[in-house]
């Protein structure tokens, strides 16, 4: 923390600026420069996995096909009463599929994101058959009465939140009129959710740090990008706030701690992920000599994930650590790559491990983890439609 006032000083330097390049998430970081343009060969040991059109045809199977498989069903609901019971068609009609609400979230984002870069895909037309038919206005009008139950203030804060912002934001950068029908059938629910997230983040003392899905470091690096995406300056702002409250004074992150046995998320790496959205450059640079200055280190290196029972729902998440490490790592390389560039090489690493247990895998893995790959492998760099 020798730093801290010197990285206040930067602050108040650039509280009065707006956005720059240099505090824009790595969704937007498609003009600097490649890691290839500054690594030596020798440094770039792992090749990237490239989504391809044919990979993308084979990612678009596992939300296709759970998006609506409504059972098994995981509803981590509070009842109120027994009028509240009900099945998940019935009490979720747009996401009540794969599993659990949460990755029906984002499997739909997965749908959206993949149809949208690779309009030839080969179910393109059943992609859009089941967008529209999960994304109406009656079924998002139904998400919305069930949000505004009695008992269901924190349903799915905040992992949940931030793939549906993930969503919405998906939606609303598709130009095409499709895209812009679906994006206003889900505003109610997506402007429920941002008021949400600027009611609970003031009350929330002391941030999550946990490897799961109340990470809050995760969750305020989603909500982010949706806020700057649209330019909703008062949201940008108070998640910014946040953060920087949160994490500002943290040093010495111990990452040699992880993994836990069910991570599916870096504790250390989530805050590095947010915290390069928010601090301007050389604020950021002085924050991560104190709280993870080895990623500076072109030797860093961590171990992969290995998981031991890939039937098992919890210890499955491992190959999900995998993918969001380095969606980390190739965002902060991205951004930043003179002084992180390196670090694509353990995030090609850490995807190429995991990613052939993807497709194919037992429905524990299988309705969720392909959603991990497309994102890290967006955060990796431009999809090969042309392909």
């Amino acid at each position: 923390m020798k730093k801290l006032p010197l990285i206040f000083g930067l602050l108040l330097i650039f509280a009065c600026k707006g956005p720059t390049d240099e505090t824009k998430s790595s969704n937007s970081s498609e003009d600097s420069l490649s890691t290839e343009d500054l690594l030596p060969e020798s440094l770039m040991e792992s090749k990237p996995v490239v989504l391809t059109l044919e990979e993308a045809n084979n990612l678009a199977e596992l939300p296709l096909a759970c998006v609506n498989t409504e059972y098994p069903n995981k509803l981590g609901q509070t009842l109120e009463n027994k009028n509240a019971m009900g099945e998940p068609h019935e009490l979720h009609p747009a996401f009540y599929g794969c599993f659990d609400w949460h990755s029906s979230v984002h499997a739909h984002w997965s749908l959206v994101y993949l149809l949208k870069n690779f309009p030839d895909l080969q179910k393109a037309e059943a992609i859009q058959q089941a967008l529209e038919k999960s994304l109406s206005a009656e079924n998002i009008q139904g998400e919305v009465d069930y949000f505004n139950r009695e008992e269901s203030n924190s349903y799915e804060r905040t992992y949940g939140w931030a793939w549906l912002l993930k969503l919405s934001e998906e939606l609303k950068t598709w130009e095409d009129p499709k895209a812009k029908e679906l994006a206003d059938n889900l505003e109610p629910l997506t402007q429920l959710i941002v008021k949400r997230y600027k009611e609970f983040l003031p009350k929330l003392n002391y941030p999550i740090r946990v490897g799961e899905h109340t990470n809050t470091a995760f969750g305020l690096g989603f909500a982010w990008d949706y806020a700057h995406t649209v330019k909703d300056e008062v949201f940008e702002e108070a998640i910014t706030k946040r953060a920087q409250e949160f994490y500002l004074k943290d040093d010495n992150c111990p990452v040699s701690w992880e993994p836990s046995g069910y991570d599916f998320l870096s504790p250390c790496l989530e805050e590095v992920d947010i915290m390069r959205r928010v601090l301007p450059k050389n604020a950021f640079s002085m924050w991560i000599d104190d709280f993870m200055p080895e990623l500076k280190n072109e030797d860093f290196s961590m171990e992969v994930g290995e998981v031991s029972d890939r039937t098992d729902g919890k210890l499955v998440h491992l190959d999900g650590l995998n993918f969001s490490r380095a969606w980390v790592l190739y965002g902060l390389a991205n951004q930043y790559p003179e002084q992180f560039g390196h670090l694509k090489s353990l995030a090609n690493e850490h995807i190429s491990h995991s990613f052939d247990n993807v497709a194919g895998d037992s429905y524990e893995g299988g309705h969720w983890l392909g959603t991990f790959a497309i994102y890290a492998l967006q955060q990796a760099g431009k999809p090969k439609s042309e392909e």
